[in-house]
């Protein structure tokens, strides 16, 4: 493939991304503020907060939620038998927990994304594979219904699925299709009477599918091969004929006690008034489904490294090794400094991208892709951190550690692996300043038409490019801090702008690059996302985060630098070199 054609497939892929996931004017974001070198405070200041009333409501859930699951869940034999009672499910559906954010007229409680995610963090904290099936049935399976179907669909399915009588799964991934959600191969032809459609195809990694009653399945209802967004979301039940389990619980290293399936679909009927959305518009239903998948994501993970944080600081305060105990010793006390400065900086970042969901705020994708990206990569180096402080303890089945290591390892892959969502935070988030760039380059070569629009593009960038944005904070102690924010807010702008105009189109295959650029900008978001909640604790009083969110911004300041600085002086040549001759000899050194 030519690299024009790269170019043009890469840039379709995105516009295709963008229209997907919204319509209409966009206000400028945090997350695409950042590219801009503007800094969109309302998004993020002040830090978000429960509505009286229903901060009440949880505070009566939460207790009752944390009673059921320290007299019920049993993380231990969920893992070892792989498999999560029916108690523990029927449970959950009697609290709420299965249709927390459905309205009440379909047995729902009603809650905000916020909320949902401290009840989210909760059972995180405990047991991923418990997380993770509620997450599979309510964030992405029922998540589906609420945003797409219509008011007969949700009479009918709602109900029984919010309660937990039914249970949820939403089918996406496909031998040829993970990440690139666009490329499924599982077919929905419409019948000669045009009353239903006749799938085929096999889904696979599917969570809960050989437990639930209720399965949204994405195909594709193009006759087309080229267009990858002509795919269509349907509603199906495995007593339809033709649905067929090949593998009801696939054996896996971790979340095991989850019902991972492979299904196949042999010339199954499904009814018309079975399509959820709009026909066409399946990768639309799956890209918005995601986003809020994603935030939950940043909740469980929230929860697991809290229970890291707690179970270091016990063995650090407990084991004692050389006459003293071991938060006696440097190198301890610096890993379980970054696991508490991670924490506070995960929570924040999980509560600030679930109020742009509660807000009705409408591109908030960059946000969610950061979100998921950051926390996942954080709390796997949480987990690690933890099971050195415990040493080869840590290694055996009676500490949670192993187990919660090999839960881990799956949150950096599910929902969109980490690498791709990267290139994604990258491409999507310079698309906007490269669009300015090339306006200003097209009214250099051709004047004519282009002037005025090179002009406001011209004055846009010379204004980012001349002040560093305000960062306001209502604490005098954090003025320093916000201001320094503001710098590298200032400095990442400019050195966008330097790699567009280097690099050109060129940027679309250098994914180094992208990496370098994806990282500090969610370093930057992180960062606003902590001063926010620093700045709020402040202002009420706390002050038990101060050594925490300190050490995050200072440690993230530094490391934002450093993706800055090698975006110009890095090894990429020498790495991409040792990666061909790897490659190239199988392996072999």
């Amino acid at each position: 493939m030519s690299t024009a054609t790269l170019q043009q497939q890469h840039q379709k892929e995105i516009r295709d991304a963008e229209r997907l996931l919204f319509t209409g004017e966009q206000r400028l974001g945090l997350a695409k503020g950042l590219f801009f070198g503007r800094f969109v405070a309302d998004w993020v200041m002040p830090y978000p907060a429960l509505p009286a009333a229903q901060r009440a409501e949880l505070d009566t859930v939460l207790p009752e939620l944390r009673e059921f699951l320290d007299e019920t869940l049993d993380p231990v034999a969920i893992d070892r038998h792989a498999d999560i009672p029916r108690d523990v499910i029927n449970g959950l559906g009697r609290l709420g927990v299965l249709g927390m954010t459905a309205p009440a007229e379909f047995g729902g409680r009603g809650f905000s994304q916020l909320a949902y995610g401290m009840v989210l963090e909760e059972i995180g904290a405990r047991c991923a594979s418990t997380s993770v099936f509620v997450n599979a049935h309510h964030s992405i399976g029922i998540r589906a219904l609420l945003l797409f179907g219509t008011e007969e669909q949700k009479r009918r399915w709602l109900p029984s699925l919010v309660s937990g009588e039914r249970l949820a799964a939403f089918a996406l991934t496909e031998p040829e299709a993970g990440s690139d959600a666009a490329n499924v191969q599982t077919r929905a032809d419409p019948s000669a009477d045009r009353t239903h459609y006749i799938l085929n195809g096999e889904k696979r990694y599917i969570t809960n599918a050989a437990i639930a009653q209720v399965l949204t399945v994405i195909a594709r209802t193009t006759g087309s091969d080229h267009d990858k967004t002509a795919v269509t979301a349907f509603l199906v039940t495995p007593d339809m004929p033709g649905f067929v389990m090949v593998e009801p619980r696939m054996e896996k290293l971790g979340i095991r006690g989850t019902a991972t399936a492979r299904l196949a679909f042999r010339d199954m009927p499904v009814p018309r008034e079975n399509i959820l959305g709009p026909l066409g518009k399946g990768l639309k239903v799956a890209l918005n489904v995601l986003d809020f998948g994603r935030t939950t994501f940043g909740a469980s993970s929230t929860g697991a490294a809290k229970t890291c944080l707690r179970l270091a600081t016990h063995r650090a305060k407990t084991r004692r090794q050389f006459g003293r105990s071991l938060g006696e010793f440097e190198l301890v006390r610096g890993k379980i400094a970054r696991m508490a400065a991670g924490a506070y900086a995960m929570e924040a970042m999980t509560t600030v991208t679930a109020s742009l969901i509660d807000r009705g705020l409408e591109d908030y994708m960059l946000e969610t892709a950061m979100l998921k990206v950051f926390t996942t990569d954080a709390l796997w180096q949480i987990v690690n951190d933890a099971f050195q402080i415990y040493g080869g303890s840590a290694y055996f089945t009676d500490l949670p550690l192993e187990r919660m290591l090999r839960d881990a390892r799956i949150n950096q892959i599910g929902e969109g692996a980490n690498e791709v969502l990267t290139s994604f935070i990258a491409l999507v988030g310079m698309r906007g300043p490269g669009m300015q760039l090339k306006e200003i380059w097209d009214a250099l070569h051709h004047p004519i038409g282009h002037l005025r629009k090179a002009w406001l593009a011209g004055m846009d960038r010379a204004g980012a490019a001349l002040h560093a944005p305000e960062v306001p904070v209502r604490s005098d102690p954090l003025q320093s801090y916000a201001h320094r924010l503001g710098k590298l807010i200032w400095y990442f702008n400019i050195a966008v702008d330097r790699t567009l105009i280097q690099h050109r189109e060129e940027i679309l295959e250098r994914q180094y690059l992208q990496e370098r650029i994806a990282k500090a900008a969610m370093e930057l978001f992180a960062s606003a996302c902590v001063l926010s909640r620093w700045d709020a604790d402040l202002q009420a009083g706390i002050m038990h985060g101060d050594q925490a969110a300190a050490l995050f911004l200072h440690e993230s300041s530094r490391r934002t630098g450093r993706f800055l600085a090698e975006l110009r002086e890095n090894d990429d040549e020498t790495l991409t070199a040792a990666a061909d001759a790897a490659l190239r000899h199988e392996g072999a050194t």
